[in-house]
């Protein structure tokens, strides 16, 4: 017999296996391919399975607490499927030890064994509709940082070097842009070589993906000293705005590759704010040797 206690888990665990059913299928309805689609209505159907189990063990429906809506599919559509599954595939691996540690209430035999299926079933069809899916996001997420970290880290040394040596904020943006833009040209030529050597990447679309984001980051850093006149006000904002990126960027892509995001970004910021640090000590250095202060304020 289930105690009071037991019951309110067993209620938990069907609230969660009628949410991700509810997931499952409204990401079915929004996907345009066509063996993606048939996969999650197998999943869907499963999870619906594994929620009529615990319904029965709880004695009553489950009311979801989720409604995916025109916001879900907005992330779903920007982020991609495999952002979606790994969140939901995160969420599942905590499941699963609670499962397994719930199997010992049972006395009952064949409940038993159904949830010892239910288990298998988390374990695998996750991993399988994730290893199935082709999505260009994923395809090209290398390209992507490529681009985008090489200029965060480039950039911002850059802006600190010029925080060092003047406080013209014009000049210290302009130098950004000119640096930015070369280096993009440099960065684009490098993957282009790099995805020459990889059989599923085409390298026009690595070179294109590298040199975009990368131009698109330095005009984002660069704005805020095209259009502020104090340098410490303008390095700052533009400081917050590298760490957003790389920061929004590290969450992604520790999501996909199911790594550990606390790790990634300490790196990433420890990283940038290192360069930003030898970049100031650095322009200081050389507005003091060359008089550049002098020159141009």
């Amino acid at each position: 017999m289930f105690t009071e206690e037991d019951l309110k888990i067993a209620e938990k665990y069907c609230k969660e296996e009628i949410n991700t059913y509810i997931l499952y299928k409204t990401i079915a309805e929004n996907s345009k391919d066509e063996q993606i689609k048939e996969h999650l209505m197998n999943l869907s159907k499963q999870e619906l399975e594994h929620y009529n189990f615990w319904k029965d063990i709880v004695g009553h429906e489950c009311k979801p607490d989720i409604k995916p809506g025109f916001m879900f599919k907005l992330l779903y559509r920007l982020f991609g499927p495999v952002f979606t599954f790994q969140i939901i595939e995160g969420n599942e691996s905590s499941t699963i030890e609670d499962y397994k540690k719930f199997l010992n209430k049972f006395d009952n035999e064949n409940q038993k064994k159904i949830l010892e299926k239910i288990i298998s079933d988390e374990e695998v069809h996750e991993k399988q509709i994730i290893s199935d899916i082709k999505d260009l996001r994923v395809k090209y997420l290398s390209y992507v940082a490529l681009g985008l970290a090489d200029a965060i880290v480039e950039v911002s040394g850059v802006h600190a070097g010029f925080l060092g040596a003047t406080d013209k904020t014009l000049i210290a943006g302009i130098a950004g842009l000119v640096v930015g833009f070369s280096a993009a040209l440099s960065m684009a030529g490098a993957a282009y070589l790099q995805a020459k050597q990889e059989k599923s990447i085409r390298p026009s679309y690595g070179a294109s993906v590298t040199g975009f984001t990368y131009l698109i980051t330095v005009f984002v850093l660069a704005l805020p000293y095209l259009l502020l006149r104090n340098i410490i006000e303008a390095f700052s904002i533009s400081l917050i705005l590298a760490t957003v990126m790389i920061s929004s960027f590290t969450y992604y892509s520790s999501v996909v590759h199911a790594q550990r995001f606390s790790k990634e970004i300490i790196e990433s910021l420890l990283m940038l704010f290192l360069t930003a640090i030898a970049g100031y000590f650095f322009g200081d250095l050389i507005g003091k040797v060359f008089g550049i202060r002098s020159l141009i304020g």
